[in-house]
């Protein structure tokens, strides 16, 4: 009998041991702790080096930067320790010699003299901020049971180091490290350890850099303790004393469009973002978009962008020249602008490997009309036959398009959205893609610029730009989009490289060591863009200046404004040495000699169809208006009658008697024609 009582007594006292786990477990689940500020961290971004780029505030402005423990000076770590909570590494959340002491010393004196708070309780109310009552005392030793169930006690160690305040909107180690000293908490002097481990216990009375006075007594305060528990010799500790206080900087803030962009895009479970930027550069280039803004003036400024072609990390990039200035927001890297007449080598690239031309085929530059549009080249000068090597070289508009013309504009825009790089055209939705493509007439961003280039300097293969490392090495192992041949990309390099440089800058050739840059401008309608984008020495280097809003700006051109610049940049980077190409001769297949036109007989340039001319004056003697027209041998006609050039100048002149609506003919050798139908009225 004695036996079966002892057995039914242990059976029950099993299952009521049973019965309150599962009523722990499940007040447990009921009722958890509240991990939100636990999981809520102010997003780093580092650059390539792991140097301080920028970081983003998280609710209510707070710079919380999550603690890092491997990055945290071990004896600063032990002195916490120390001083907080001696025996952290052994209780379970709640030190119960601490809280008999506590306790003991309250009944005997009848007021609280001593704290019993652990470090784990601590987390515990930085987590769920309550008054100071008993009742809430009660809840944190709950609370912290329940953290060392869930947490190992390093997790615990940095999520008090990543709650803790340390003075206004500063929580955690790394931000009161960062702000005060200027540096991550990696190393610390005993004043700097002193000071952090005096703060959390009352962040806002001792701030060094508002009460000087309570931080400099609650600093030697620790630095004493720490001498009675032989962590500190008296004689440092007097120097430590001694030591100035520290006041509090603002954060670094490099590469603020970039580096922000990357922070809103880090995962909240690892909030530090490592970046492919370098930082020493970013400052450099930083320095010179402000000079060249300031150079400019008018609201101008100036975005950079610098990529190494290897794995597409972007090295540098500045949104703008600073918050400060006109649209200094904006980061002008994203934004569609017009391209210019930076798009053309990719129209001849296209053309080389379609076997359409090669660099010596001869392109006539002259006044040409492809249907409704008429370019002209930038200083309104034709120069007859030129080679596509020339029409490059020089930017010539005519030929540009012509080649365009034949590659075609809608084939053309597929390669570069199959690359992926998108062109905002006006009225996309309904319009085809047209031959103003040539000349700047889409939108374009600097970063898909930076894609295109890179390709040119990579074989012809289009990569999207990394900018963490992670994507980097992705991009080093990765395929890519063939955009191009890599003969026809050569070609095209080769062209870029004989372009003249600056004013006052020399040949790259001419100079020891220095690379071959191959680049090329471009300027806007209205000069509203200016434009330079180079490769050299494994780099790409994008670079634009003009209005954010898009103003128009008197005559200010890529070669003027962003030229310099971009030389200015490439003399930043550290390229190897390269020496020119050897000079081939230079002759285009017998078949690709001459790039002839669509056959499409006589082209009318003016007057244009439907349109509405006015004229000083009627009959005989009137100045009268010089038509034009594109094709050889060709005769023209007003209403069926002739009419005869000049007999000096060769031009055809037509002399309107009377106002009205006139049909203008023109008719070559073979018979074909053009015609248009004009009102002209009086001037």
């Amino acid at each position: 009998m004695t036996a079966a009582r002892n057995a039914r007594r242990l059976t029950l006292a099993l299952l009521a041991l049973m019965a309150a786990q599962t009523v722990v477990f499940a007040l447990d689940s009921a009722f958890p702790p509240n991990l939100t500020r636990a999981r809520s961290a102010s997003p780093v971004v580092l650059d390539r080096h792991g140097a301080w780029l920028r970081a983003l505030p998280v609710e209510d402005g707070r710079w919380r930067l999550r603690a890092d423990l491997a990055r945290t000076d071990p004896r600063f770590i032990e002195r916490v320790i120390a001083m907080e909570d001696a025996r952290f590494w052994i209780h379970p959340g709640v030190d119960p010699a601490a809280l008999a002491r506590a306790v003991g010393s309250a009944i005997a004196t009848g007021r609280a003299t001593s704290g019993a708070s652990t470090l784990t309780m601590q987390t515990a109310r930085l987590l769920e901020p309550r008054p100071r009552t008993l009742g809430s005392k009660a809840i944190e030793v709950l609370r912290a049971l329940q953290l060392e169930a869930r947490f190992s006690k390093r997790e615990i160690l940095a999520l008090y180091l990543t709650l803790a305040p340390y003075g206004g909107n500063l929580e955690g180690v790394r931000a009161a490290s960062l702000s005060y000293f200027g540096h991550e908490p990696e190393s610390l002097t005993d004043a700097e350890q002193a000071l952090l481990i005096a703060l959390p216990q009352a962040p806002e009375a001792r701030r060094p850099d508002r009460r000087a006075a309570a931080a400099r007594t609650a600093r030697r305060q620790v630095l004493a303790r720490l001498v009675r528990t032989n962590h500190l010799d008296a004689a440092t500790a007097q120097e430590a004393a001694a030591e100035p206080l520290p006041g509090r900087a603002a954060f670094p803030a490099r590469a603020w469009h970039a580096a922000g962009q990357l922070a809103q895009a880090a995962p909240s479970a690892t909030p530090t973002v490592v970046s492919t930027l370098d930082a020493p550069l970013q400052a450099r280039l930083e320095a010179l978009s402000i000079g060249a803004a300031k150079a400019e003036g008018g609201g101008t400024t100036a975005a950079i962008l610098v990529v190494e072609i290897e794995g597409r990390a972007v090295r540098g990039a500045v949104g703008s020249s600073g918050l400060q200035g006109q649209g200094g927001w904006i980061d002008m890297t994203r934004v569609r602008r017009s391209p210019g007449s930076t798009l053309k080598p990719f129209i001849y690239a296209f053309a080389f490997e379609d076997g359409v031309a090669a660099p010596d085929t001869q392109i006539d530059d002259a006044p040409t009309r492809f249907a409704d549009y008429q370019p002209e080249n930038f200083d309104r000068v034709f120069h007859g036959k030129v080679t596509a090597r020339e029409a490059l070289a020089q930017s010539l508009n005519v030929p540009a398009v012509a080649t365009l013309a034949h590659v075609g504009p809608e084939a053309f825009e597929a390669r570069l959205t199959a690359a992926g790089v998108i062109l905002a055209r006006p009225r996309a939705e309904t319009r085809a893609p047209g031959l103003a493509l040539a000349l700047g007439g889409v939108g374009v961003t600097l970063r898909d610029l930076s894609v295109l280039y890179a390709a040119l300097g990579d074989g012809g293969v289009a990569k999207p730009l990394a900018w963490t490392e992670g994507e980097a090495a992705q991009r080093r192992h990765g395929a890519g989009h063939r955009l191009v041949r890599p003969e026809a990309a050569a070609q095209v390099m080769d062209i870029l490289r004989e372009t003249p440089p600056p004013a006052g800058a020399s040949p790259a050739a001419l100079l020891r060591d220095r690379p071959v840059m191959a680049f090329k401008t471009g300027t806007s309608y209205g000069f509203r863009d200016a434009l330079a984008a180079g490769v050299v020495g494994g780099y790409v280097i994008v670079v634009w200046t003009g209005r954010p809003d898009g103003g128009a700006r008197g005559g200010v051109t890529g070669r003027d404004a962003a030229l310099p610049l971009l030389f200015d940049v490439a003399d930043l980077l550290s390229t190897s040495s390269a020496a020119p190409r050897p000079i081939a001769p230079r002759s285009a297949p017998p078949a690709l000699r001459q790039l002839v036109p669509d056959d499409r007989g006589p082209q009318l340039i003016f007057p244009p169809d439907g349109s509405t001319v006015q004229v000083e004056g009627f009959g005989p003697a009137a100045r009268g208006l010089s038509l034009a027209a594109g094709g050889d041998a060709l005769a023209w006609y007003v209403d069926g009658a002739p009419l005869s050039p000049e007999p000096v100048s060769g031009r055809v002149i037509w002399r309107p008697g009377s106002p009205g609506f006139y049909k203008v003919m023109v008719v070559d050798a073979e018979g074909r024609k053009a015609q248009a139908r004009v009102r002209v009225t009086a001037g």
